[in-house]
């Protein structure tokens, strides 16, 4: 195996995924930067709430990507095309299903969903504001996911990265527009950055379709491969379960945290937003490269080629874990410049730099196991990526910080605090997990046949 030519495929299918990826990111940041200068601090934390819960949804409910992306990359690799288009129709249907379903409960009861934080009136009115018209674009963030995972399964993260690329243009000048009233448009405030985000996300899923189901290209849909089958739902039920209850304790513990940062004033809650931004624009790279070592090591495995795999997941963790450095030096010299971006106002911008500089310190960990765990995804291993992400959180992260913050009168550096505590523990785990190779004998398909089971 050439070792070189390998951190090549992994680079070259990593720099697009790190692409969209960044936009995406952007689309939160460009909202972030546009609502807290353009609105005000009250807007910004109630779209940062709003988001929380959007983004619960989303992950949680839209898991079934996690096991599609194991067979979808593992069918790639052993080149079944037309098994891997028929596995990829049902993931559509699915994620069209739960979409539908999950935007009408979070729209009927979204008044009550918000009771559990602790806001004040007016930042709760644009908090609802914001949902209600966001809420309305979860399916088509439900087909986006689905859609972008079968591309990128198929080797395709050039695709995604575009229409990300179309998405955030789009929401940009939709959020100036409609925020400031530009022309002949009135002025929206937090409904007109809420509107431009639904718009943008329309589009989106409308590209994917024109993409997947018109153009050609080795991922080719067809109508029938809509209709769901139970020899290829069972697999992937059992391939996804772990990353939904991974994603939803994930998901939980951070809607928990915004309660816990509820506690504190205003001036912390809109604050803890920004760096949460400026931590989530930073790690892209290493949500890149877990894509491509998720693509790569399926792929790998569908090849027969179990000694590639596992090179796979080591190189781009390293890599990972270099990034993570040059963003923890980034972190340490500029921490006001960086909150700076978001907004002007110092009592903000002091009220971070502590949390900054931990953050810091955490990168290289946080780089690491997001790669490390992309890679065991890719193999199928999702339920050992459940487990150690879901003690992670639950025994160190959430109790830490809740400590921190009601019992021994910490800001949002709690949050950081707990953070690299839990990564300084379960870090060492994953590689554990990794270096095992236990995951190289998931199988994902019956032994008998060669036909998905």
């Amino acid at each position: 195996m050439n070792k070189k030519k390998l951190l090549v495929s992994i680079l070259m299918l990593s720099l697009p995924a790190i692409g969209e990826m960044a936009l995406n990111t952007l689309l939160g940041f460009t909202d972030t930067v546009m609502i807290s200068r353009l609105i005000g601090k009250n807007a910004l934390a109630g779209v940062g709430f709003a988001n929380q819960i959007v983004f619960t949804l989303i992950f949680i409910f839209s898991s079934f990507n996690t096991g599609g992306t194991a067979i979808i990359s593992r069918t790639y690799g052993e080149k079944k095309y037309n098994e891997m288009n028929k596995i990829s129709g049902e993931i559509i249907t699915v994620n069209i299903v739960l979409g539908i379903i999950i935007t009408i409960l979070a729209l009927v009861f979204n008044e009550k969903i918000f009771t559990i934080y602790d806001m004040s009136p007016e930042v709760k009115k644009m908090t609802i504001d914001y949902f209600r018209i966001v809420g309305y674009g979860m399916p088509f963030m439900f087909l986006s996911f689905s859609f972008a995972t079968i591309l990128r399964g198929s080797g395709n993260t050039r695709t995604p990265m575009i229409i990300t690329l179309i998405v955030n243009i789009t929401n940009i000048i939709g959020n100036y527009v409609l925020i400031t009233g530009w022309g002949p448009f009135p002025v929206l405030g937090v409904k007109g950055t809420a509107l431009a985000t639904t718009v943008s996300r329309g589009i989106a899923t409308i590209l994917y379709i024109k993409i997947l189901f018109f153009d050609s290209g080795i991922a080719k849909i067809k109508l029938q491969d809509l209709k769901p089958t139970l020899k290829n739902i069972k697999p992937l039920w059992k391939l996804s379960y772990p990353g939904a209850l991974e994603q939803a304790s994930m998901q939980i513990s951070f809607v928990v945290l915004g309660v816990i940062i509820s506690i504190l004033d205003t001036t912390s809650e809109a604050v803890f937003r920004i760096l949460i931004n400026i931590e989530s624009i930073s790690f892209m790279p290493a949500v890149g490269l877990s894509i491509a070592a998720a693509t790569l090591v399926g792929k790998s495995l569908g090849e027969k080629d179990s000694h590639k795999a596992k090179i796979t997941g080591y190189y781009s963790s390293i890599i990972g874990v270099l990034w993570g450095i040059f963003m923890g030096i980034i972190f340490f010299t500029l921490p006001d410049k960086l909150i700076g971006i978001f907004t002007t106002d110092s009592l903000l911008i002091n009220a971070g730099l502590t949390a900054m500089l931990i953050a810091g310190f955490n990168q290289p960990f946080l780089n690491f196991m997001i790669v490390l765990s992309g890679a065991l995804r890719g193999a199928g291993d999702t339920r050992a990526v459940m487990i150690i992400t879901t003690l992670r959180l639950w025994l160190i992260f959430v109790p830490v910080s809740y400590i921190l913050v009601s019992h021994m009168s910490f800001g949002v550096e709690a949050t950081w605090i707990a953070e690299i505590s839990s990564f300084l523990i379960f870090a060492p785990i994953m590689f554990k997990r990794f270096y095992s190779e236990k995951w190289i004998d998931i199988q994902i398909y019956e032994k008998s046949s060669n036909k998905i089971a």
